[in-house]
């Protein structure tokens, strides 16, 4: 996903289904179904493992995107890289190092965290003799 040329954020964001249900209201909901269900007529096992197969496949996918990100973040570390702040303000520098903030990655640049989706560009740091 992260490219040398450049990283777009809206592009990188674009490439990510939007998730629309957390772990949370999917456990909700089925709390919901089991505890207003029709004593005499009951969910069936088989939609109630499907169900939480359903669960565990979300979980897996939150994990595996969390991972991925991680990879990228770790891609980045001595690669200059351009950011854009929420000031709106750009900066340019090296990648420092890689930081896990609530399980999310940040770069550190010039001494400051940055997250993914504020990565302008991506360039190849030249070595130095």
């Amino acid at each position: 996903m992260i490219a040398s040329a450049g990283l777009n954020s809206s592009a990188q964001s674009a490439q990510l289904p939007e998730q629309t249900l957390s772990q949370s209201d999917f456990l909700q909901l089925l709390v919901t179904q089991l505890s207003s269900q029709d004593p005499m007529n009951p969910v069936s096992d088989a939609q109630f493992i499907g169900q939480m197969a359903q669960f565990s496949t979300l979980e897996e996918t939150q994990t595996m995107q969390e991972s991925v990100a991680g990879l990228q973040a770790s891609n980045l570390l001595g690669q200059t890289i351009q950011v854009q702040n929420t000031g709106g303000q750009t900066d340019t520098g090296a990648v420092s190092s890689v930081l896990f903030n609530s399980g999310s990655p940040e770069v550190i640049v010039n001494g400051q965290p940055y997250t993914l989706d504020e990565i302008l560009s991506v360039s190849q740091t030249q070595p130095q003799s």
